[in-house]
């Protein structure tokens, strides 16, 4: 487990590692720069670099994890790239179905192998599910979502490259805006993300704002007409003690900062 510093999870795990470009999104990737910048260091597990490389021996990590963490699986790769075995994938899921009392975070550009893949998954009620969209040419990975039998199904609309007019925002429950940042950042515009939070509210969808971006993320912060946006979906405990979603806007609404 490594402690993240993304805004809206808690740690990572990364049983698989390295990934290569699809989409405008991935231009300028943070995770090959780090991975890159670990293999340089003589970090082990990116000996390979920015190679797709499966790491059996961290598989089992999170069941040694004993607090309850929200995890992001794979900031490093994307668990659904095609050269990702199905039945590694499939014993990643199984990890996380013994690990109940953490919440694990999946995020993915490859909407369609998910999709297809859905039927053949078990999916735990602690796996959140989520896509990437950076701009209007890739909302059909919203649907690709959605037709997953993911419990929690989220939007991570980062980079932000462009608007995102009228989404359906049907079965999502939740949604994480963004801009780039690092060497190479693109700009984005403060009108597509009122548009977008204006849009959560009216589909009562919890709305996560991360950053403006920039080379220097610190300095354009993570303020959106003077509010700190953290609205997070509501994890409630059923009798059998696992994890499940209250979807209730109202309780997540408290989240928010100003």
């Amino acid at each position: 487990m490594a402690k993240s510093s993304i805004e809206w999870t808690g740690s990572t795990w990364n049983p698989v590692t390295g990934c290569t470009k699809i989409s405008p999104g991935c231009k300028h990737c943070y995770a090959e720069r780090m991975a890159l910048r670990l293999r340089a260091m003589g970090q082990p597990n990116y000996r390979n670099g920015f190679k797709l490389t499966l790491h059996e021996h961290v598989l089992e990590a999170p069941l040694k994890w004993k607090k309850p963490q929200l995890i992001f699986v794979n900031s490093m790769s994307d668990l659904f790239h095609k050269n990702v075995p199905f039945a590694f994938i499939q014993r990643i899921f199984a990890v996380m179905r013994r690990a109940h009392w953490h919440q694990f975070q999946i995020l993915t550009k490859r909407s369609e192998r998910v999709a297809d893949c859905s039927s053949r998954i078990d999916w735990p009620p602690n796996v959140w599910m989520g896509v990437s969209v950076e701009n209007q040419d890739y909302t059909f990975r919203i649907e690709h979502l959605r037709q997953t039998g993911a419990q929690v199904k989220f939007l991570s609309l980062e980079p932000l490259l462009g608007p995102l007019p009228s989404l359906n925002l049907h079965g999502m429950d939740w949604v994480i805006v963004g801009g780039k940042s690092g060497p190479g950042a693109r700009p984005i515009e403060t009108s597509w993300v009122v548009d977008l939070r204006d849009q959560c509210r009216r589909a009562h969808v919890p709305f996560f704002f991360k950053q403006w971006g920039g080379r220097n993320k610190k300095a354009t912060g993570r303020k959106l007409e003077g509010e700190t946006y953290d609205q997070m979906p509501v994890i409630a405990v059923n009798d059998s003690r696992a994890p499940i979603l209250s979807r209730s806007f109202e309780h997540a609404e408290h989240t928010m900062n100003s």
